[in-house]
């Protein structure tokens, strides 16, 4: 595995928060997707090479699509899949599991943080990410729930924080927005 100051981990939001849901078709979700694409590209310009996904639905797969992506021209990009436990996929749709599946199979490593389902695992497979890297690339909207403790999380340890904001109405001028945040 890379070390911490050239990996680069991602936080983002399911469907059930994302103003468009599932429909990954919607102009939205679109512009997300290249949001985060940018923001990896960036990432890899600077220096990261090795992105860890905690591998959720929604934003979480959007990132590790990128990054695959990115591993096609990039040969020097290592994708590590952070598992919260063994059953993760085992409650998602037969599609939702199949791109899953895909997508584990095309990662360079996959860690699994506990060996069953507890209350906790998924805060400590998103506190093994941050604690791994030095950057977090964060597709958040500010309300309360595993992205924001994600987000509250890298800034107590000090690593750098690129927010990618949910709007539920995008404009030409936020398209291609995102902040970082240091605590230095």
């Amino acid at each position: 595995m890379k070390g911490r100051q050239s990996s680069c981990c991602f936080t983002g939001h399911r469907p059930g928060k994302l103003p468009w849901g599932t429909n990954e078709t919607d102009i939205r979700c679109i512009r997300l997707k290249q949001r985060i694409a940018d923001a990896v590209e960036t990432a890899y310009k600077v220096g990261y090479r090795h992105f860890i996904c905690g591998m959720a639905l929604g934003c979480d797969l959007y990132f590790c699509e990128c990054v695959l992506a990115l591993r096609d021209r990039c040969r020097d990009v290592t994708v590590e899949a952070a598992i919260p436990c063994p059953t993760q996929a085992n409650a998602w749709t037969q599609q939702e599991r199949e791109r899953y599946g895909r997508l584990m199979a095309a990662c360079d490593l996959e860690t699994v943080v506990s060996s069953v389902y507890s209350a906790d695992c998924m805060y400590r497979r998103d506190r093994y990410m941050v604690d791994h890297s030095s950057l977090l690339i964060a597709a958040f909207d500010g309300t309360p729930g595993g992205t924001r403790y994600t987000v509250e999380y890298a800034i107590r340890r000090q690593v750098s924080v690129v927010d990618l904001p949910i709007l539920a109405e995008e404009s030409p001028k936020t398209q291609t927005f995102y902040k970082i945040f240091t605590t230095s």
